[in-house]
């Protein structure tokens, strides 16, 4: 199973729950990958600290991949992390550089290829960038399901049903098997109507919104700062709790 995580808008907490999600798999024994596709690298840093600026990765990958004389294989740049049975393939600055490149020599089936070859993991979670390029593409062609981040807001709900369209298109286009899987509504205050109003809306639409929703809390940026994903920080965190909910609610436990 692999989930890409995607939205166009920034700062809707992304890279959060692509390692929260992955680091509740990995406690369950499943062998879980990430991929960081921004180059950013919000999701390396907070898996590995400040080593992950030694270690190859995507860059690596996508360079490769513009070259007939690699000899890197994607195993090779793929990295444990300091949580048993996770792993990561981290970002790298070089990312935006290449994107022309890749683009213009259609480039974007060489992820899930990859990851067909490689099939080691029993999950595999993408965090993309907040932008539709050619990282992102390639992400939701290699991937099975799609989580999309929601912002409990007016702007975020316009701006939702044109990332559906993006979605349905890659779908007609490049991967007819992808799966809109769920709408995660994030840093969900306890109280305001608003917020609450605007989910039971979308649900009321017939939209797959999650049963589980993601609280705001300061514990998540703790959580950044250590480099340690929730579970393995405060496992009895209220926080903690709702992303091993929403883990049993995507895998069907519940």
């Amino acid at each position: 199973m692999r989930r890409v995580v995607f939205n166009q808008k920034g700062g809707v907490g992304k890279s959060s729950i692509a390692v929260n999600l992955a680091a509740a798999s990995a406690a369950r024994g499943l062998r879980t990958l990430l991929i960081d596709l921004d180059v950013q690298g919000n999701t390396s840093q907070y898996v590995l600290g400040a080593q992950t600026e030694a270690l190859p990765g995507v860059e690596s990958f996508f360079q490769n991949h513009l070259s007939l004389y690699s000899r890197d294989t994607t195993a090779d740049l793929i990295h444990p992390t300091p949580y048993e049975n996770l792993s990561i393939m981290p970002s790298g600055r070089g990312l935006l550089e290449l994107e022309h490149k890749l683009e213009s020599r259609y480039k974007m089936f060489k992820l899930k290829e990859a990851l067909n070859d490689l099939g080691a993991y029993d999950r595999v979670y993408l965090d993309t960038p907040p932008a539709l390029n050619f990282f992102s593409r390639s992400a939701l062609i290699a991937a099975d399901t799609v989580l999309v981040p929601f912002d409990c807001d007016t702007f975020s709900k316009n701006a939702l049903y044109q990332l559906l369209e993006t979605i349905q298109e890659i779908q007609a286009d490049h991967n007819a098997a992808l799966k809109l899987e769920a709408i995660v509504p994030n840093q969900v205050p306890a109280r305001g109507k608003v917020p609450h109003a605007l989910i039971e809306g979308l649900r009321a639409e017939g939209l797959p919104v999650s049963q589980t929703t993601l609280s705001s809390s300061v514990i998540m940026r703790e959580s950044h700062e250590r480099a340690k994903p929730l579970i393995h920080m405060n496992r009895s965190h209220r926080l903690s709790r709702e992303f091993v909910a929403l883990l049993d609610e995507l895998e069907g436990t519940v």
